[in-house]
């Protein structure tokens, strides 16, 4: 009924974020765009906090619809699992050949590999990770030793954090401090005035 009396061809409100609303008001636009240098100059990790319904999954999807085509995105929107589902759940998106039973080693072993084959081809391979805060800090500290895969100058994965506020109150904890160092960007996303 609404669409008719205001002219809209589609309801511009659903749950699901469509890019094609994207609004980069409210500092949307300049974070997007602080995002993609970030990414694209492999500045290590990067933190997104912003309430619910704050705009942080509208967020992610103009990052990766925004990046190079030489960068391949691994997304996780669920990321509440153990360090080793994890691990297993990356090498999933990135289809390797890791079967379900492989032990850490091996799993952490063929991303490595595949990490460096990227990036021996002129590719970077970046890790949404949606809904940060549900992670737990096992799992929380598995993501900072994936960020220890690197070669002598570069990271060979870009990790995106994408939270509640309570991802904050996460990284206060004393056992993921190392983590925390190696945020090196931070974004909040504030309600819209």
């Amino acid at each position: 009924m609404y669409l008719e009396f205001f002219g809209l061809r589609e309801p511009p409100f659903r749950i699901t974020p469509n890019p094609d609303f994207f609004f980069p008001g409210g500092n949307r636009g300049a974070i997007l765009d602080a995002l993609i240098y970030a990414v694209t100059h492999g500045e290590g990790i990067v933190k997104v906090i912003g309430e619910v319904g704050s705009g942080k999954t509208m967020l992610c999807r103009m990052l990766e619809a925004s990046l190079p085509d030489t960068v391949d995105t691994v997304y996780l929107a669920n990321p509440s699992m153990g360090p080793e589902e994890i691990l297993h759940a990356i090498a999933l998106d990135l289809q390797l050949p890791v079967s379900a039973e492989a032990p850490r080693l091996q799993v952490m072993q063929a991303l490595h590999e595949h990490l460096l084959k990227r990036h021996g081809e002129g590719r970077q391979v970046v890790l949404f990770v949606e809904e940060a805060q549900a992670m737990p800090l096992p799992t929380l500290e598995e993501i900072r030793l994936l960020s220890n895969l690197e070669t002598r100058h570069h990271k060979l994965l870009q990790i995106v954090l994408f939270g509640q506020p309570e991802l904050d109150e996460l990284l206060t904890d004393p056992a993921i401090r190392q983590l925390r160092e190696r945020i090196v960007h931070s974004f909040h996303l504030d309600p819209l005035n």
